[in-house]
């Protein structure tokens, strides 16, 4: 529990699209993701099986070989596989896969929160996780400078502003934003993501950092965003 583990070597069925396979382990409870959705559930640590079942996925679709890869992770984790910890690596042992992964502190450190281009993957709602294809084709970005000038795009427009850091807490840094945008109107789904994008930087968020990912949360309206360094 604690850990994430993404996959670097699978033997037997591949994933379909090429992966990789990441898995996050929480609260008695596990998150996938192999390259199309996402899923979590509850996971049971039964000895060297893990017992995993109804596994509660977004729902975006998924073009080309990728469009396999959340039945081949449903299979995978509903099979009752096996796990083994050798230090770092994580083997797990399905019905059809066996999977050897590694700690994704090691494959890939926590990067700075300053001088690192984002781009949003998820948008956090009050009724849960969103991602559609939309959103991935607009790809709304920011990056903080290390004199706390932010620069990016909302979805349709630019913005630009800052962010005032109060960093070092356990649970992660304070950011306080104050942004601006252009004012261009795009498509109505464009604008709608835009609209979201903002509403989870209007203000004080929370941020935390896990590896490659970036996640803020407002602390005002129970809104954020999952962003991925670029």
């Amino acid at each position: 529990m604690g850990h994430t583990y993404i996959s670097t070597k699978v033997t037997g069925a591949q994933i379909p699209g090429g992966g990789p396979l990441t898995l996050s382990f929480a609260d008695d409870r596990v998150s996938a993701d192999s390259g199309c959705n996402s899923g979590s559930g509850p996971v049971v640590i039964d000895g060297s099986t893990l017992r995993v079942a109804g596994l509660a996925t977004t729902m975006m679709a998924c073009p080309g070989a990728k469009s396999g890869a959340d039945s081949w992770q449903t299979n995978l984790l509903e099979s009752t596989p096996t796990w083994s910890l050798n230090g770092d690596q994580l083997t797990v042992t399905g019905s059809a896969s066996t999977v050897t992964l590694i700690d994704k502190k090691v494959v890939r450190p926590d990067l700075p929160l300053t001088a690192t281009s984002w781009i949003v993957t998820t948008l956090l709602r009050p009724q849960g996780q969103v991602r559609s294809q939309t959103l991935e084709a607009v790809g709304p970005a920011l990056t903080i400078a290390r004199d706390g000038q932010v620069t990016g795009s909302a979805g349709c427009n630019q913005m630009n502003g800052t962010a005032q850091i109060s960093g070092g807490q356990p649970s992660g840094n304070t950011v306080a934003f104050r942004l601006g945008t252009t004012r261009m109107m795009c498509a109505p789904d464009v604008m709608d993501i835009e609209r979201q994008v903002l509403e989870a930087l209007n203000g004080t968020t929370t941020v935390t950092i896990d590896s490659d990912t970036l996640t803020i949360r407002n602390n005002a309206n129970n809104t954020g965003l999952i962003l991925r360094a670029e």
